[in-house]
């Protein structure tokens, strides 16, 4: 048998001047994964999906398609006989070995010693008898097309697209809307929706308050920017556009932020989004914002205000806090790649939520991260040994301290244009508690010793961007210590929970920090508290302000009483500004 299969192997030796149409034969090969596979419909219309080592030779796999070639055109002759002992008619079909080669693109014929990684390349012919099977290597393929659940008319509809051998802005889109029923007319029980392709043919797209009531479906085509295409998918919203809420609080702010700033400037931005976790719950309902409309507390509803009030502000630098990691990786990370946003994030363990940077991809690529956990690097980390020694005299502190989960995240990011100008981002989100203040004051010398470590030794003299929640006003010590570089060991923070953890201990940084928007009236505003918690700080050596996006008016923050609301959807408000090089 063996003997047969190699005498058919060797039947053609060059391929014709002129082929038929081809049929195609799949190839995945990815250097992390040990065997390749190989997708293909034989000629008897049997479909095969063959797994085979990388480096086995090109002949094994050529003989299995051949036995396997062998075995359909044997069942199909043994049908054909069937079929003319029961008197009806039927096509010969021949039993025969077909002949299998392979043949590169050049024409020659590939060496059935040559191993299968190097043998299977893209636009290769593959000769399986008569058949001809065009090679299609590492494809462009879809993995995830997903729709948002919650569609609002006026705010952008960016689907979750994940790709292999793709990228999504090579990816072609096609939008379509469902079609209105005529008036008294209803479709056939068990017809599908009529669809009508709109205009757009973008990743994005933003439904006007004529489609309220119709469901959206979109048509997408993976591409890898070489002109390579693979198979479309599809897939329908699952429930119809709503109306959106009208005019929001942060649609007087894109005003100022309908482009993206100049090549020697930056845009930064930080933000508390309000975590699902923390929104959800009946004590935030009837404690902390009784105010709100249940509704607009739901994720899908607050995620369609954010990704708009986001998109909308054209930044370079987003700085994120509170994320929860099902909203970054499924909403946040979809919706502004499709923007030209690249995300990092760093998760708090004990909470479920954390951290997102995001950058602009065509004005920054990301050199190095160094995330870490407060508690775990204060414990650890040789650059805070002296911090660590000075704890360990307040062991009560120290407790509590090694307790919160509270994390820094910190990029390296390089600039597009010039290389040699590089950036070190900080983003973070304190300890909570009122009475934490010399909780926070140990955590900011932490992140602030973190930071000079890259910032002097491992980036020399590279300007610094710190953003983040705080949870500390201008009067307090956190602010001051960064504001100025040092504490007081008799600085009052030190005793913000009493006697009992008080502890006394003077720090210092090198740093010379300015809050670029200033010390607003308040960036928080809820029922029972509003201040000024949320900060960009920037390094005044290397960096200065060129414009401060203003802040909501009072009267449009207060217009539903507090923050969030209907046309809000965090309880803070975020800062803007652009930056420039000194």
């Amino acid at each position: 048998m063996w003997r047969q299969l190699r005498s058919a192997l060797g039947r053609l030796r060059a391929p014709p001047a002129a082929l038929p149409a081809m049929e195609r034969a799949v190839v995945r090969c990815v250097p992390s994964e040990p065997k390749l596979t190989l997708r293909l419909v034989l000629p008897d219309g049997s479909a095969r999906h063959m797994q085979r080592d990388k480096a086995e030779p090109l002949g094994r796999v050529l003989a299995r398609i051949a036995a396997n070639t062998a075995k359909g055109n044997a069942k199909a002759a043994k049908k054909s006989k069937k079929a003319r002992a029961a008197g009806a008619p039927a096509e010969e079909a021949p039993a025969e070995v077909s002949a299998v080669r392979l043949f590169s693109r050049d024409g020659e014929a590939v060496a059935e010693e040559v191993p299968n990684a190097a043998a299977w390349q893209d636009g290769a012919v593959l000769h399986i008898g008569e058949a001809r099977y065009r090679v299609e290597r590492n494809r462009p393929a879809l993995t995830e097309l997903r729709l948002p659940r919650s569609l609002l008319a006026g705010f952008p509809v960016c689907p979750k697209v994940s790709a292999e051998f793709a990228a999504p802005q090579h990816c072609l889109f096609r939008w379509y809307r469902e079609q209105r029923p005529s008036a008294g007319g209803e479709a056939a029980a068990g017809d599908g929706p009529d669809w009508v392709e709109t205009a757009v043919a973008e990743r994005v797209f933003i439904p006007s308050n004529a489609l309220v009531g119709l469901r959206l479906k979109l048509q997408c085509t993976p591409g890898d920017g070489a002109q390579r295409y693979g198979p479309p998918r599809e897939v329908e919203s699952s429930g119809p556009v709503e109306a959106g809420p009208g005019a929001c609080i942060f649609d007087s702010r894109h005003v100022y932020t309908r482009k993206v700033c100049g090549e020697g400037s930056v845009r930064a931005v930080t933000y508390n989004i309000l975590a699902d976790i923390y929104a959800q719950t009946e004590f935030s309902r009837t404690v902390l914002y009784p105010y709100c409309a249940p509704y607009a507390l739901e994720l899908d509803y607050r995620q369609n205000l954010l990704k708009k009030e986001l998109a909308g502000y054209s930044a370079d630098l987003i700085c994120l806090q509170e994320v929860d990691k099902s909203v970054f990786v499924d909403s946040l990370a979809p919706a502004l790649d499709a923007f030209g946003l690249e995300g990092l994030f760093k998760i708090k363990e004990k909470q479920h939520e954390g951290l997102a940077t995001f950058y602009r991809r065509n004005k920054f690529s990301l050199l190095s991260q160094h995330d870490i956990a407060f508690n775990e690097a204060l414990l650890s980390d040789p650059v805070h040994k002296e911090l660590r020694d000075q704890l360990a005299k307040y062991p009560l502190v120290q407790e509590k301290v090694l307790q919160r989960s509270s994390v820094l995240q910190v990029s390296v990011l390089q600039s597009t244009s010039d290389p040699s100008r590089k950036i070190c981002v900080a983003n973070t989100h304190l300890y909570w508690h009122p009475k934490g203040g010399h909780i926070r004051l140990i955590q900011i010398a932490v992140a602030l010793s973190h930071i000079k470590h890259i910032a002097c030794d491992l980036y020399p003299s590279i300007p610094v961007i710190f953003c983040g929640d705080f949870n500390s006003t201008p009067s307090s010590g956190t602010y001051g210590f960064i504001n100025s570089g040092t504490i007081a060991e008799d600085h009052e923070d030190w005793v913000s929970n009493g006697e009992e953890e008080k502890c006394n201990m003077p720090l210092s940084h090198p740093f010379k920090l300015l809050s670029a928007c200033g010390e607003p009236a308040y960036t928080n505003y809820v029922g029972g508290f509003h201040g000024c918690l949320d900060y960009i700080f920037i390094d005044r050596n290397s960096l200065e302000v060129e414009q401060v996006i203003p802040l909501p008016s009072h009267e449009e923050v207060t217009t539903h009483q507090a923050l969030p609301s209907v046309s809000h959807p965090s309880d803070h408000i975020a800062l803007i500004c652009d930056l420039k090089w000194k």
